[in-house]
């Protein structure tokens, strides 16, 4: 019996509503900044804000019809949905199960949401690839969707400038040859405290504090260290060298540490597919939108070999070698 591989055939996204530029945010929230001032440190001039009513499973749905059409599939061939996503619709049922309802499917195919904070695609992926590769499942939607602004503390300029809302998707099948080369997933949480939203929903009323919270300072010095040792992982699993990569998709979470990664992979500027000016960091969804981004501006080409990776809160990392 030949063996079972997978590959991405499909990619979509969606960003809601209008994007909404440092200037407006700073004016809406009466923030002590300037756009000069978040450019600078973090490369971000503008994202994407959901509006009152606009739920992650709603842009969920509309980045998933979006791969489906590209996959040339329907939407009831999908045997398995796993959204990533920590902003969900409800405590349950899952992001996921709402996404199955609005999309119509009927086939009892299981669908579960990942919780990895901005690895969380990467862990969906990986997950994904392990049930088509083992034959139990054929046909697979991959989803990272986020509204963080319903998290955010609109007066720490220092968090709430740098997150947006979102969604990315792509489309897993079973085939012959391999797409998907290597994949690896880390988390430790003994660095808990440097990125949480440390809030819960109990007797009807929020305990703790449910906006999000970070060390900034923390988060960087951790993410550039994990996201180099998780690719070069995956390159020696894959056999595969840095030189040889077409394009790397990191998590778009701040131009310094997409910089600082590459340099250390030794990976040219060029050749990192960049979103963060225009989305902000989209936590679990950065990563297919900046897939999708790439694949429908003609840059991204079938063939080409790619390198995705992710660091979030937990604190989680991730990676992922494939060919197109």
């Amino acid at each position: 019996m030949s063996q079972i591989h997978c590959r991405i055939v499909g990619t979509g996204s969606y960003l809601p509503g209008e994007p909404v530029g440092n200037d407006q945010l700073i004016a809406r929230h009466q923030l002590e900044s300037s756009d000069q001032w978040i450019a600078e440190r973090t490369g971000i001039r503008f994202r994407h804000l959901a509006d009152d009513g606009v739920s992650a499973s709603g842009l969920a749905f509309e980045a998933a019809s979006r791969a489906i059409a590209a996959a040339g599939c329907t939407a009831a061939d999908i045997d398995l949905i796993i959204v990533a996503t920590s902003t969900p619709d409800y405590v349950f049922p899952s992001t996921a199960a709402l996404l199955q309802d609005k999309l119509g499917i009927r086939n009892g195919g299981a669908a579960f949401d990942v919780q990895a904070v901005c690895s969380g695609f990467i862990y969906a992926l990986t997950i994904a690839e392990k049930f088509i590769r083992s034959g139990s499942n054929k046909r697979a939607l991959v989803v990272g969707a986020e509204v963080f602004s319903r998290i955010l503390d609109w007066s720490d300029r220092g968090t709430c400038v740098l997150f947006g809302d979102g969604a990315g998707a792509v489309i897993l099948e079973a085939a012959d040859a391999a797409g998907i080369l290597a994949t690896a997933v880390h988390a430790d949480g003994s660095y808990n405290q440097i990125l949480s939203v440390p809030g819960q929903v109990g007797g009807g009323e929020v305990i703790g504090r449910p906006f999000l919270q970070m060390d900034g300072q923390a988060v960087f010095k951790f993410a550039v260290k994990v996201l180099a040792d998780v690719a070069r992982e995956v390159l020696s699993a894959g056999n595969i060298a840095a030189e040889e990569i077409d394009w790397l998709i990191p998590h778009q979470a701040n131009i310094r540490i997409l910089q600082s990664t590459a340099k250390k992979l030794g990976i040219p500027p060029e050749k990192v597919i960049v979103t963060v000016e225009r989305h902000g960091n989209t936590s679990a969804a950065s990563i297919p939108l900046a897939l999708d981004e790439g694949v429908r501006s003609g840059r991204i080409k079938r063939g080409d070999t790619l390198l995705l990776e992710g660091v979030g809160g937990g604190f989680t990392w991730g990676a992922a070698l494939l060919k197109l």
